[in-house]
């Protein structure tokens, strides 16, 4: 966490957190560092389809033609993140994190995840395994990691 708070004070940015399957893990894995309120901005919980409309903007044509859990919602859902914040850089993430609600085509532990750093949106899809707290842990986990590598070039 250290890694991503120092590089975004020392580009004098700030952060903001759109989740969906998470529910709010990674804006709290943020907020837990002392000191955060000079870095993170907000953090959208965009749980519904609804909410992911009506809070980040992602088009709900979208939504229905790729469904919640696609590449196309998370990078909407991170531009959407600082579209609507004072933010510059941003992390999204839409999932299934289970138990059910899983399908062939997107089984439990499905999460795409996307970030939006130095204007550019970067999108990755990733099966994680376990239960509903291991996928959630593991995809917060992942989305930070991944923030301090681009935060890093």
């Amino acid at each position: 966490m250290t890694d991503i708070s120092g590089r975004l004070l020392a580009r004098g940015e700030m952060l903001a957190t759109a989740e969906s399957c998470t529910g709010g893990l990674i804006a709290a894995a943020c907020t837990d560092l002392a000191g955060s309120s000079q870095w993170f901005e907000r953090g959208f919980v965009t749980y519904s389809n609804a909410a992911k409309t009506e809070l980040l903007g992602v088009d709900a044509a979208l939504i229905a033609q790729h469904g919640a859990v696609s590449e196309s919602v998370a990078r909407a859902m991170a531009e959407g993140a600082i579209a609507r914040s004072h933010a510059q850089a941003g992390v999204a993430v839409t999932g299934v994190a289970g138990p059910t609600g899983g399908s062939a085509e997107k089984p439990v532990g499905t999460v795409w995840l996307a970030w939006h750093v130095d204007g550019r949106t970067h999108s990755e899809l990733r099966q994680f395994a376990g239960d509903r707290a291991a996928v959630r842990m593991a995809t917060v986990r992942h989305a930070l990691a991944r923030l301090a590598r681009l935060l890093g070039t």
